[in-house]
């Protein structure tokens, strides 16, 4: 089972504003934040249910640059509206459309999902495994 997982990114408030906005509408939101004097490297947030952050950000420094390729992260949702507006606030917080909502039969009869490219090119998903 993964416990937390995250990506690095280039430009840190760009990075922490497009997902503050992108995730909100799936129940995630900014839990915890902490500056690069305390991680003595660079800023890091964490993004999740309350009240433990699962997803972090981290800013880009010469000893870890962004993640090239760029990464998949999969949010699994409840309910089809939620991958709906996840990938409308994502898209408003400056995301790029990389797989409208809709069902993916190919992997699966009930698999619904949306992705969208963050800031940085990362392959950021909501899915659903319900049946409608």
């Amino acid at each position: 089972m993964i416990d937390h997982t995250g990506v690095i990114v280039s430009d840190f408030e760009r990075s922490r504003a497009f997902y503050t906005q992108a995730l909100a509408p799936i129940g995630y939101a900014l839990l915890a934040e902490i500056p690069a004097a305390v991680t003595k490297s660079t800023d890091v947030a964490g993004f999740g249910e309350p009240p433990k952050p699962d997803f972090w950000i981290s800013g880009a420094t010469l000893d870890k640059p962004v993640n090239h390729p760029p990464v998949h992260v999969a949010f699994r949702v409840t309910n089809r509206a939620q991958v709906d507006a996840f990938y409308q606030a994502a898209l408003a917080a400056g995301g790029r459309d990389n797989g409208a909502p809709g069902p993916r039969p190919h992997y699966h009869e009930h698999y619904y999902g949306a992705f969208v490219l963050d800031p940085d090119g990362h392959n950021i998903e909501a899915v659903c495994h319900a049946p409608v």
